[in-house]
């Protein structure tokens, strides 16, 4: 099937947003995609800050990124905004990197006064960078993502009933674009 870069713009260690991205990409992986995950801490502070275009970090990034065919981008809100971390990485990457891609957008915060961050801050973004097609995204209240000890996720039901349907989607979306290409 498709092949799907999880990008994680959370600068924490023990996220829930990259908790929230762990627990949907197994499900994408269990539908046959694969999927591969890019936390965006990991990337080094000198390269992303430094806008160090050739360092090997920023252009193995690229690198994944030109070989997906769909993105999920998660990011905790922050002042309203997605986080300075993932704007970091966007900034980096060509004007269309995200050309020829389906991008689902998700955002993760203590508040539904976030809830717009999405819509407002993160999806022009996106759309400026050429995505193909843009879900609907998803935003999820932090009391909603439980992440146990050993890193596994549960959903509250009120969170993942409508989650799960929109990740559903979206692997729909890639698997009629592969099959339109292939065609």
């Amino acid at each position: 099937m498709a092949v799907v870069l999880s990008i994680s713009g959370s600068p924490s260690p023990v996220s829930r947003t990259a908790g929230l991205l762990n627990h949907l990409g197994a499900r994408l992986a269990r539908q046959g995609h694969d999927v591969v995950p890019l936390d965006v801490r990991t990337l080094p502070p000198e390269a992303l800050f430094g806008a160090d275009l050739a360092h090997p970090a920023i252009t193995e990034a690229g690198r994944l990124l030109g070989e997906a065919d769909g993105v999920l981008v998660g990011t905790p809100v922050y002042k309203a905004a997605y986080s300075g971390l993932l704007k970091a990485l966007l900034d980096l990457l060509p004007q269309y990197a995200l050309a020829g891609r389906t991008v689902l957008p998700l955002a993760t915060g203590g508040s539904t006064a976030h809830v717009l961050a999405i819509d407002y801050a993160l999806r022009p973004v996106l759309s400026s960078m050429g995505a193909t097609h843009i879900t609907p995204g998803w935003f999820v209240l932090d009391r909603h993502i439980l992440v146990a000890e050993d890193g596994s996720v549960t959903l509250d039901p009120t969170a993942a009933e409508p989650l799960e349907q929109l990740v559903d989607q979206f692997s729909a979306h890639l698997g009629a674009r592969r099959l339109r290409s292939v065609s």
